[in-house]
């Protein structure tokens, strides 16, 4: 286990220092100056070049990226060319908006994919399986900078039930939370179905029938439990995809998450932000994933971990 471990943490720090690298470089590669959107066109030049040497954007690009990682060695994100505070302040300010947005979503999507993924698995072949598999797939295919408007219009404009955006009590939560979570939901019913159905040939299926079992203690606590591997590893995935997800998400109902603090960092060419939001994402992924790695064997005591 500790050698799966280290092999884990080598490779964690291999992929965060490779995303690094890629987002220091496209940042500093693609037009634009953040001096210029600090102080406007029409500032001189004087001021122009003493803003660029306080910032260190007067030095060749190589230095930039070697102080980069000495601050990212010391767990130091730098100061904000924008508002000059801590970066990790203002992460630390904008974090709990999403983590809660992230889990309302998946809390969400798996109340509504797993009855609907056992549904259709039971009832294979039917108009209620071909219906669930329907929505399932109208789900996969509506992006979220679509569908967040289209309930914006329904259910706050229209209906009024609901706060046009904001984050501003549970109420105000409802919308992106279902916005991003049908994605995951539609996904993960279509895993739960087709995980099930290929155990339910199994012979501890059909063991726990010839007992006596009712069908829906034979699904849920036989079937689901076993087909879980496969879930799980999708529900890795897509939690890290959440996170990443929430960009568009937070943007269009101005949810002061991490996500729209990215859009707001680029849109201002804040560096030091970006280049924290981004690492906070890839982190993320890399901790989640890792993380299902290890539960698969608590989940099934037949998975042994060898060095």
């Amino acid at each position: 286990m500790f050698s799966l471990l280290l092999t884990r943490l080598v490779s964690a720090l291999v992929v965060v220092l490779g995303v690094c690298t890629l987002v220091f470089l496209l940042i500093h590669l693609v037009p634009g100056d953040p001096v210029e959107a600090m102080l406007g066109e029409n500032a001189q030049v004087a001021d122009r070049e003493a803003l660029r040497q306080a910032l260190g954007l007067d030095r060749p690009l190589g230095e930039q990226y070697l102080a980069y990682l000495q601050r990212l060695a010391r767990l130091d994100l730098g100061l904000s060319f924008q508002d000059r505070r801590p970066v990790a302040a203002i992460l630390g300010e904008r974090l709990p908006a999403t983590l809660e947005l992230t889990l309302a979503a998946l809390g969400l999507a798996l109340l509504l994919a797993l009855p609907l993924g056992v549904l259709a698995a039971r009832h294979r072949g039917s108009p209620l399986d071909s219906g669930a598999m329907g929505l399932s797939l109208v789900g996969i295919s509506i992006p979220n900078f679509w569908l967040g408007p289209l309930l914006i219009l329904i259910f706050s404009l229209w209906l009024g039930w609901t706060p046009v955006s904001g984050r501003e009590g549970p109420a105000s939560l409802i919308l992106p939370a279902l916005t991003l979570g049908t994605g995951m939901a539609a996904i993960l019913a279509r895993m739960v179905r087709g995980s099930i159905l290929e155990v339910l040939g199994e012979d501890y299926v059909r063991t726990a029938r010839a007992k006596g079992l009712s069908e829906r203690r034979v699904l849920w606590g036989h079937a689901l439990r076993n087909a879980w591997l496969p879930i799980l590893t999708l529900i890795g995935l897509q939690l890290g995809g959440l996170l990443g997800g929430a960009v568009i998400t937070e943007t269009v109902f101005a949810w002061p998450g991490v996500g729209s603090l990215l859009v707001e960092a680029i849109q201002s060419r804040d560096y030091p932000v970006v280049q924290a939001c981004v690492l906070l994402v890839s982190l993320s992924y890399v901790f989640v994933n890792t993380l299902t790695d290890l539960v698969y064997g608590w989940v099934d005591p037949r998975i042994h971990w060898r060095s």
